[in-house]
């Protein structure tokens, strides 16, 4: 990827086994990062890892170093899969777009929040905004398209639907998928060691919580 990155892919489908191969290749890169790494970024099907293109060798000598790296990585790795509960305060002014879901799912506001609330979600990426997780595992019911006109403010906490993912909003920013509700969890702090709440390959459970819950919620 231009003259300071190289991208490592695992395929073009994205599920499960795939973001297992991604997070084992991780944990791998940033315990032992070759010389020369500056960032090292997952996501669905790839990792993207940035270097100095000043270091002794270049390009050739960090992809021989990547390279050996990688392929001491046999096998998935297991029981390294961090599962959290999310807290969510469904519909109301945590969530105004839940009845327009509800309804395309031809479902009452109750099974909606259910049936989002039932499924472990799989962290297929963290972007957009810092600290966002694009989650994959979203009941084919409850797809919906974006907004046709996003909003300027989300607030955040928001917890939301676009197309076939749901995601929570780390800060207030602008955004235009469809809210459901939304969390007390800080999802992102820049004073952490690792800022992002979620990684890549962590799974999700959401739990639903009243709106008293929400506010007394530490």
């Amino acid at each position: 990827m231009g003259d300071t990155a190289v991208v490592v892919g695992f395929g073009n489908v994205i599920g499960a086994t795939t973001l297992e191969k991604v997070r084992a290749a991780t944990i791998a890169l940033e315990a032992n990062p070759p010389l020369g790494t500056l960032d090292i970024m997952p996501a669905f099907t790839t990792i993207t890892v940035v270097y100095d293109p000043a270091i002794p060798g270049g390009y050739a000598a960090f992809q021989e170093r990547l390279l050996a790296c990688l392929q001491m990585v046999k096998r998935l790795r297991r029981g390294m899969v961090t599962t959290l509960t999310i807290p969510v305060c469904y519909g109301g002014e945590f969530g105004p777009d839940l009845g327009l879901v509800a309804q395309g799912a031809k479902l009452s506001e109750r099974m909606a929040i259910a049936s989002h609330a039932r499924p472990k979600y799989i962290v297929g990426a963290v972007g957009f905004a810092p600290g966002f997780p694009y989650l994959a595992g979203l009941p084919i019911k409850l797809h919906t398209p974006r907004r046709s006109n996003p909003r300027l403010k989300v607030p955040a906490g928001s917890v939301g639907i676009g197309g076939k993912q749901t995601g929570i909003y780390p800060q207030e920013s602008p955004g235009g998928w469809h809210l459901i509700g939304r969390t007390p969890l800080k999802l992102f702090n820049a004073e952490e060691g690792y800022p992002s709440l979620l990684k890549t390959g962590d799974q999700v459970q959401f739990k639903a919580i009243t709106a008293e819950e929400f506010a007394a919620w530490k």
